[in-house]
């Protein structure tokens, strides 16, 4: 049993990692946000739809529950959306600086969804977070516009978490993952069609574009999801919160490994972005002390 958590654990580090290769991925593709995501959210939909059938996982649920799973997947995309966006405006290294105020926003968010009151303690690290957000607005300000579109990403992000986390205490999760990335798909070919997005050069992309794009789809969404699923049934909450926060710092020193000088940044962004995560894992630390209800991470990118 021990020798399984082990595994798990080391299981998840990678899985994690693979999360933070993301952003990378983001970056060297060179098509638009749009067509990226379209793309991303189709070939994982058609890979966990064959998961789904090999594993003779049902697909059956109530309609309310299918319409509150497209509802999550219209989110997923726009968050992606704007997060990919974010990476082509700015770089790697500003967007997931931002992400890591992920939990900061669910913070806030969370006493609206489950209906309690706020904490003293999420109020003070949230002026941490804004603490550490200014320092970073202070130093980089060519990159203001990313950094922007970077928060609404995180903010869509949270939203999407919290409202998963009441669908996945109920349903298989491959399942949801299908619906929600079906749905996003469905969102954005509308959105194409009505704007004539599907032009020919949509569909012409270079060799090393569509190796990514596969990496992108299968590696770092299909698998990383259904994976990173199966390894939190052997690790805590508290062990799951606290990896989970390590995404922004494997993908920023990918970014710098990968992507070279673009990504070098001011030191006092990476003291503010130092901080923002600090305080993402002393609040964790506080939320698994104070009460033992299983956290639900964000595992979207």
């Amino acid at each position: 049993m021990q020798n399984d958590n082990l595994k798990s654990y080391l299981h998840f580090h990678v899985i994690v990692f693979i999360w933070g290769f993301t952003a990378v991925l983001g970056a060297l593709i060179s098509i638009g946000a749009i067509a990226l995501v379209w793309y991303r959210m189709l070939i994982a939909s058609v890979v966990i739809y064959g998961y789904i059938r090999y594993k003779k996982i049902s697909l059956k649920a109530k309609k309310k529950t299918i319409f509150t799973l497209c509802v999550a997947g219209i989110l997923i995309a726009l968050h992606w959306l704007a997060f990919f966006g974010a990476i082509k405006i700015s770089n790697v290294s500003i967007t997931l600086a931002m992400m890591s105020t992920g939990a900061f926003f669910t913070s806030i968010l969370e006493p609206i969804f489950y209906k309690r009151k706020v904490i003293w303690y999420e109020i003070a690290f949230g002026l941490l977070v804004v603490c550490g957000l200014y320092i970073i607005f202070e130093v980089e300000t060519r990159y203001t516009e990313g950094i922007i579109v970077a928060l609404v990403a995180t903010l869509l992000s949270s939203i999407f978490t919290l409202i998963n986390g009441k669908v996945a205490q109920k349903h298989n999760p491959t399942m949801i993952s299908f619906y929600e990335l079906g749905a996003g798909v469905v969102f954005i070919t509308m959105f194409l069609l009505v704007t004539s997005g599907f032009k020919d050069g949509f569909f012409n992309l270079p060799m090393m574009d569509w190796t990514y794009i596969i990496i992108l789809a299968t590696g770092c969404t299909a698998y990383a999801f259904i994976a990173a699923v199966k390894v939190m049934k052997h690790l805590t909450p508290y062990t799951v919160m606290l990896t989970t926060n390590l995404e922004p710092v494997y993908g920023i020193i990918l970014a710098y490994l990968i992507l070279g000088d673009s990504e070098q940044m001011q030191p006092q962004f990476y003291y503010g972005a130092i901080l923002i995560l600090a305080t993402v894992i002393a609040n964790g630390i506080f939320k698994n002390k104070r009460r033992k209800r299983p956290i639900v991470p964000n595992v979207i990118e």
